[in-house]
């Protein structure tokens, strides 16, 4: 640092830079300070706060420094806070209520210092974020209607595996993708050898696109610079690159099509066909891929950064390497032979999650952007977080700690309290350790459960799961309607919010907040309301 300082900075040439977990601060060759300790908040000294200049810098050097000092003073203080010991995960529930964000004011420290106090903050109009479009390709139907319909009636959608033969597989069920026709929205003679992933999520993102009233026409009217594509996914074209392997093998290189399954593929195609040239790129956190890419696209439009973000995520994971990898790791549901019973959240009965697959996707768009142009408005994204666990491979933290830490960020990043939400849409995907896990989270951060309404997925869509569960999320703002948890006969006893169990409900949802979570501890939350001008 000594050399950088003195290097790019002509009045520091006896000057040596000394960084602490404080910030960080100037001091000649006689080890005094020259002036001040440097931090991302203020300038301080002798632990008082000022704010004058360094008189021994140049005007330029002097605000190349305190750029320079404010970016290193963020990255010391980040490693000072992994290395913060986490507190015991009994000890966390109690001390989660005793941090008072006003005695402390600097709101940088450890992310386990939560909650921090919520408040409503204000923004800036241009920044807020609406929903104008959605659109889905699912084992329920390629509608959005239709697919939301079915969900209110406690459809399934999980069948025996018929895409290949699983005769000899312990685990035989699955959510396919069925009567899928994607003629009017993908090219087939330009995309014939496309991968069903890309197929998926082009489709989606089409429909979505046509449900905002953004077709073609309307975006030649457009400033397309400030429109981008983030679309999670994981394996990518993974029947692809297993095709790819098995051509290898047997020698047959001209059928090995490499630009088809990189993750990136959904976003690139979607950008090269409406020519958005914003922010272009794909998410990968296991299940959570779908809301992280949510998260990623709304702070591209508060940045400024873009107007109109299309955000989801797709899967096409129903495949022999698929099924057996989730099989290998003990996580799919095998005790029950008819499909539409597996999946059962919550349920004493539940034995592990049922694999699907498809692609969720919607249009967000900054509020300024969309009353222009006279949109229609279906619902509001407040905010939402990401953290992780740093945990487990594949299992949550089984108080739920980590989950209710990112909730706590979501809500604060949404600017509303924990009081104003009133339906949640878990993750619940049906796991022995991971759906307590997520209730252990919830009753901590939601002290006040009895207006609290509570519902499960029924499968895992992996990659796009968090958007699915984000459309249906919007859909019960928009209807006043929400689904059923199915298959709960037998409740587990910590459960004591009302799941719905097995019957749809009518309920005015105020604040909204939708989870999804990875392996390898991904935690993922993002938060909705009913839109009010």
């Amino acid at each position: 640092m000594a050399e950088l300082a003195g290097g790019f900075f002509p009045s520091l040439k006896h000057t040596t830079v000394v960084l602490h977990s404080h910030g960080s601060r100037a001091v000649n060759s006689k080890n005094r300070p020259t002036e001040a300790i440097f931090s991302s908040s203020g300038y301080h000294y002798n632990r008082r706060k000022y704010t004058m200049k360094l008189e021994t810098l140049s005007k330029r050097d002097s605000q190349l420094f305190k750029l320079l000092i404010k970016r290193q003073s963020e990255s010391i203080r980040l490693i000072y806070t992994r290395n913060k010991k986490l507190p015991q995960p009994g000890n966390l529930h109690k001390n989660l209520h005793k941090v008072d964000m006003d005695k402390t004011k600097d709101e940088s420290g450890p992310w386990l210092q939560l909650p921090l106090q919520l408040r409503n903050e204000k923004k800036d109009p241009r920044k807020r974020i609406v929903i104008t479009g959605m659109g889905l390709v699912s084992v329920l139907g390629n509608d959005v209607n239709t697919f939301y319909d079915k969900l209110l009636d406690g459809e399934s959608g999980i069948s025996l595996i018929d895409k290949f033969d699983a005769s000899d597989y312990p685990v035989q069920i699955a959510g396919q993708i069925r009567d899928f026709s994607s003629e009017g929205f993908i090219d087939q003679s330009r995309y014939q050898n496309l991968d069903e992933c890309w197929k998926f999520s082009l489709f989606a993102a089409k429909k979505a696109l046509q449900d905002a009233n953004l077709g073609p026409q309307v975006l030649k009217t457009l400033d397309i610079s400030k429109m981008g594509v983030v679309v999670g996914s994981g394996a990518g074209g993974i029947k692809t690159l297993c095709n790819a392997v098995d051509a290898l093998l047997k020698q047959d290189y001209s059928k090995i099509l490499t630009s088809y399954y990189p993750n990136n593929l959904g976003p690139a195609l979607l950008a090269i066909e409406t020519g958005f040239m914003g922010p272009i790129y794909s998410i990968s956190t296991a299940c959570a891929s779908a809301n992280y890419s949510l998260y990623a696209a709304a702070n591209h439009i508060r940045r400024g950064e873009a107007e109109v973000m299309v955000a989801g995520g797709t899967d096409a994971g129903v495949i022999p390497s698929g099924i057996c990898g989730f099989m290998a790791c003990k996580a799919l549901s095998s005790r029950y032979k008819e499909p539409h019973t597996a999946s059962r959240p919550w349920d004493k009965g539940r034995d592990g999650f049922v694999l699907s697959e498809g692609s969720g996707v919607l249009v967000l768009e900054s509020l300024d952007h969309a009353t222009k142009r006279g949109a229609r408005i279906i619902a509001e994204y407040l905010g939402g977080a990401i953290t992780c666990d740093a945990h487990h491979l594949t299992d949550p933290r089984a108080d739920g700690s980590g989950v209710a830490a990112c909730i706590y960020k979501g809500l604060q990043n949404a600017g509303v309290s924990p009081e104003e939400v009133n339906y949640v849409n878990a993750h619940a995907t049906s796991t022995r350790v991971g759906d307590l896990a997520e209730v252990n989270a919830i009753k901590t951060v939601f002290k006040n459960q009895h207006e609290m309404k509570m519902n499960g997925t029924k499968a895992i869509t992996r990659r796009a799961a968090g958007a699915l569960e984000a459309i249906a999320t919007v859909k019960a703002i928009a209807t006043g309607w929400l689904h059923p948890t199915i298959n709960q006969y037998n409740l587990e006893p910590e459960v004591t919010i009302d799941t719905i169990p097995n019957a749809k409900i009518k309920h005015n949802v105020n604040v909204a907040i939708s989870n999804s979570f990875g392996f390898g501890g991904h935690n993922s939350v993002v938060v909705f309301a009913p839109f009010t001008p």
